[in-house]
């Protein structure tokens, strides 16, 4: 048996032909247009922000989770909960995974295929009778019949490219990336909008546990009104419908509370979900609810292009739209192959490597479509109005952004105005009820007017409750639409 450095040479000339093909085709050009990000209005300032400036430092939100900066250790304990254990955001992570992985899939077109191939058969034919002898290859012959049995061995090795010689599969990969790129800011949006609704739903939640707290107060106070009246009745000072209404304010008090109790248990299974678990598995007992608003740095209209995932996504995709219209145009030019094999044949597995059994091929090949129709030139039309369509989206969601960041900047003020004034009217409105409600006992007024001021007293705490948990709202749906703690490098 020959040594394998033997037929070297052989395979050789083979060799240097693929290096050159290679070395001349892998200079190719690029069919994609240059891509330019989509303009988008630029406005120097925000119109809500004039005149109100946080008291925050500008990096507040780059420092760390943004949740914290409403001061709640349990609060934040759960939202970074979130990242880890939240189905929606693990849904995300496969999906980024996933283009991450079809951009490697694309990677892996720019360079040639290489396999190894082999194969042993035995076959023969059988005749009717006469004396048969083997040889020394085990192969048996003779016999009246002529019949024979034979071996027969085959090993190749082949490779074959497709040159990227008009950029299509480069274009594909830049695509891939763009997506990829897209996916990981739709991960961002996942999350993003996942703490942003445990934040709503854990601050909501404490809202009603200081709504109860007010009631509970109120129904105890009811409570003692209904046995004062009662008394007052039964000694003939007061009518009885003084004792009705008192059962009326209480029941509606107790019901109202009951409401309350139902909308907490919403929420809390609602916050089990968000963190994976099952609302059987989780409770939160009342709590303190701390009423802190965070003074949210928002800076120029500018930056929102960069710290918001939905619009990064959008200009992504514009991106990845951009390469579909070089891919599409492609196809005006040839498909161009390179193959390249060596192998050998022979009867017996040692004769496999014996250089006078080698053989070698390599071939060039090339397609043009010459009529389609204009099939060619409907995709590259197509391939362009779907850039054109994605870069109508980013702008518009561009334009979504900045409104909804000006919305959020209103009402933000609007509410801290608000609660100065729900504050001065819930405290006028205590006032009342007292006044009111010692004047029913030294018999100066009726009970109705003593139902009517507590309605009123009651409805403005509470009120003055809701108005601290919109600012909260406010507040939370500001930072999302600053994009929260997420920013590009």
């Amino acid at each position: 048996m020959r040594n394998k450095s033997s037929f070297r040479p052989a395979l050789r000339p083979a060799l240097n032909a693929v290096a050159l093909a290679c070395a001349v085709l892998a200079a190719g050009c690029s069919v994609s247009p240059t891509y330019q990000r989509p303009s988008t209005p630029a406005p120097a300032a925000f119109k809500e922000l004039q005149g109100w400036s946080p008291a925050a430092p500008a990096d507040a939100l780059e420092r760390g989770p943004w949740w914290d900066l409403f001061g709640d250790p349990l609060l934040s304990q759960l939202a970074s909960q979130v990242e880890v254990s939240n189905q929606n955001v693990a849904a995300a992570v496969a999906a980024y995974a996933q283009a991450r992985a079809l951009v490697a899939q694309q990677r892996a077109a720019l360079f040639p295929t290489v396999s190894l191939s082999g194969s042993g058969t035995r076959s023969g034919t059988r005749g009717g009778g006469g004396s048969a002898s083997v040889d020394t290859n085990g192969n048996i012959v003779g016999g009246s019949g002529g019949g024979s049995v034979g071996n027969n061995y085959r090993l190749s090795i082949g490779g074959s490219w497709e040159p990227d010689v008009w950029g299509r599969l480069r274009a594909g990969v830049n695509a891939a990336r763009a997506s990829a790129e897209a996916s990981a800011a739709d991960l961002a949006s996942a999350r993003l909008s996942a703490q942003g609704e445990l934040v709503l739903d854990y601050l909501s939640l404490r809202s009603i546990d200081a709504q109860r707290e007010i009631l509970n107060t109120t129904i105890a106070a009811y409570e003692r009104e209904l046995k004062i009246t009662t008394n007052r009745f039964d000694v003939g000072i007061v009518p009885h419908s003084d004792v009705y209404q008192a059962q009326t304010q209480l029941s509606t008090a107790r019901a109202d509370e009951l409401g309350l109790r139902s909308q907490r248990a919403q929420l809390e299974h609602a916050i089990a979900v968000l963190v994976g678990k099952a609302p059987a598995d989780f409770a939160l007992s009342p709590a303190p609810w701390n009423t802190v608003v965070p003074a949210v740095p928002v800076g120029v209209p500018s930056t929102l292009l960069q710290r918001r995932p939905d619009i990064a996504a959008a200009e992504r995709a514009v991106a990845a739209a951009n390469e579909q219209i070089g891919i599409a145009r492609s196809a005006y030019f040839p498909d161009i192959g390179l193959s390249a094999s060596y192998g050998t044949a022979a009867t017996t597995v040692g004769d496999l490597f014996n250089a006078s059994a080698a053989a070698w091929s390599f071939g060039l090949s090339a397609a043009q479509t010459l009529f389609n129709a204009g099939a060619t030139r409907a995709a590259v039309d197509s391939a362009r109005a779907q850039q054109e369509r994605y870069a109508a989206l980013y702008r518009q969601t561009v334009l979504a952004a900045f409104a909804d960041v000006e919305n959020q900047l209103s009402a933000t003020q609007v509410l801290a105005q608000q609660q100065d004034l729900r504050r001065q009217a819930s405290e006028a409105a205590d006032k009342v009820e007292q006044q009111i409600t010692n004047r029913y006992k030294a018999g100066q007024v009726s009970y109705t007017e003593v139902v009517q001021a507590q309605i009123t007293a009651l409805s403005a705490r509470r009120t003055l409750v809701q108005v601290q948990a919109d600012r909260q709202t406010t507040a939370i749906a500001l930072i999302q639409s600053l994009g929260g703690g997420w920013h590009t490098p």
